[in-house]
């Protein structure tokens, strides 16, 4: 029982990190047989954690495409997503949009106060593309899934596959505006920083293109 929850654990990490996967993509990286797989996202399926797409391909028949159910955000770190959003509600309500403001600039100075003593930690943090990989470590811990990719052209991409303040994100937009400042805070005016994938948007995750 506990390594088929092991198993199942680590499908739905691979989707919350990789996207929709067919059976076959997932056994692979697993290294067990399709058969497994597919009785495991059977198992995950009935308890409404992962659902699946066909895809039509040029030869043969349609690919089932598996992923994830709003539902299996419950899965993944929420940061106390309940009382954060009742916090700044209760904020708003008292103070107003200014007061709600004022806390969410005092909130961000702190974070880039924070982030910015923890990249003395990483030895490659010296330029900005050793930031953006040490920004994608801090990201980690705090539970957003991150990644940072090299792109092609030279570019970076700063990923987060999950948002531990989503629920409350939603409801204030303005921690997402926030969370870009303290971004380019970090990393200068050197670079410039865009998102190009936004989760409240209705992509799988949050993405930032950063290019000097």
């Amino acid at each position: 029982m506990e390594e088929q929850q092991k198993s199942k654990n680590q499908i739905l990490y691979l989707l919350k990190m990789r996207g929709p996967q067919t059976a076959t993509v997932l056994a692979e990286q697993l290294q067990v047989s399709p058969m497994a797989i597919r009785q495991h996202l059977q198992a995950l399926q009935a308890d409404r954690w992962v659902t699946y797409q066909e895809e039509r391909r040029p030869q043969g028949r349609p690919v089932k495409l598996w992923q994830l159910t709003d539902r299996s955000t419950t899965h993944f770190p929420d940061s106390h997503a309940d009382l954060m959003l009742d916090l700044l509600r209760g904020v708003e309500a008292v103070f107003g949009t200014p007061g709600l403001e004022k806390l969410l600039a005092e909130r961000t100075q702190r974070q880039m106060q924070t982030y910015a003593a923890c990249l003395s930690e990483f030895p490659q943090a010296k330029d900005w593309r050793g930031k953006v990989a040490a920004i994608a470590c801090l990201r980690n811990r705090e539970g957003y899934m991150a990644e940072a990719i090299d792109q092609p052209d030279g570019s970076m991409l700063l990923v987060e596959n999950h948002c531990p303040i989503r629920t409350a994100a939603a409801s204030c937009q303005l921690l997402c505006r926030c969370e870009l400042e303290v971004f380019k805070a970090l990393l200068g005016k050197q670079v410039s920083i865009e998102r190009v994938e936004h989760s409240l948007q209705g992509d799988r995750r949050c993405a930032y293109l950063i290019r000097d």
